[in-house]
């Protein structure tokens, strides 16, 4: 809760400050998860203090946000392997208060925090518009450094240097990357951490747990039968 609090403070996602009478504050109420690791031990406690209610029209108007298809990742963990690129992971922590929102919206203080109420002008967890605003602001930080955005994939950027290729595919708040220079692929991540908090997590491991537990499954026998000329699977 506290590292939460502190995220609020360091991405300036808040003033104190009371509504106007006309307005009136969104709830928050705390929200407790853990992440697991590749082995499934928990990893990180994390605490986000979601919005809980929001009007269309009033405090969000677009919410669409592109997020990467499993297919898509397979797709780039196949082109990688050929390529001979080593795909690491990035998270970033508390990303959705990095991204800008256009609307004024007024949040109510949660549970045992004795202060006025606030506005923000950052995306909170929860708000429709959040996902929006974060991808946003990555996108905006990637296409200044160089990158090349898919014309059809929004969530695929591409920087070339000099002969050599850094990937970048987002999913989320998951930063998949890599590239044929490993001095590119270190700078890439550099600017990662000075720009926002991340937490490297080292080579692509946990969102290949989840793409194979998100592809379906078949129930299929080994035996066969042969009927007439022809062989059916039973």
């Amino acid at each position: 809760m506290h590292e939460e609090l502190e995220n609020f403070e360091r991405n300036h996602v808040r003033d104190l400050v009371e509504p106007p009478p006309n307005r009136h504050p969104i709830g928050t109420k705390w929200v407790f998860k853990n992440k697991q690791g590749e082995d499934g031990m928990v990893m990180r406690n994390k605490a986000r203090l979601p919005r809980v209610s929001s009007k269309e029209g009033i405090d969000y108007e677009e919410t669409f946000a592109p997020v990467a298809r499993l297919e898509a990742i397979r797709i780039l963990l196949a082109f990688a392997a050929s390529k001979g690129f080593k795909l690491q992971q990035m998270d970033v922590k508390s990303a959705f208060p990095n991204g800008f929102i256009e609307e004024e919206v007024y949040v109510r203080q949660p549970p045992g925090i004795e202060s006025a109420d606030f506005r923000t002008g950052k995306a909170l967890y929860g708000p429709k518009q959040a996902p929006r605003a974060w991808y946003a602001r990555l996108k905006s930080f990637l296409l200044k450094s160089g990158f090349v955005m898919g014309s059809v994939d929004k969530t695929l950027f591409l920087l070339s240097r000099g002969g050599d290729t850094t990937i970048v595919r987002i999913y989320v708040d998951d930063i998949i990357f890599g590239g044929s220079s490993h001095a590119l692929v270190s700078s890439f991540a550099e600017q990662m951490s000075r720009e926002f908090e991340m937490s490297l997590m080292g080579e692509l491991r946990l969102l290949l747990r989840a793409a194979d537990q998100a592809r379906p499954r078949r129930n299929l026998c080994p035996s066969s039968k042969v009927h007439k000329g022809h062989t059916q699977e039973v």
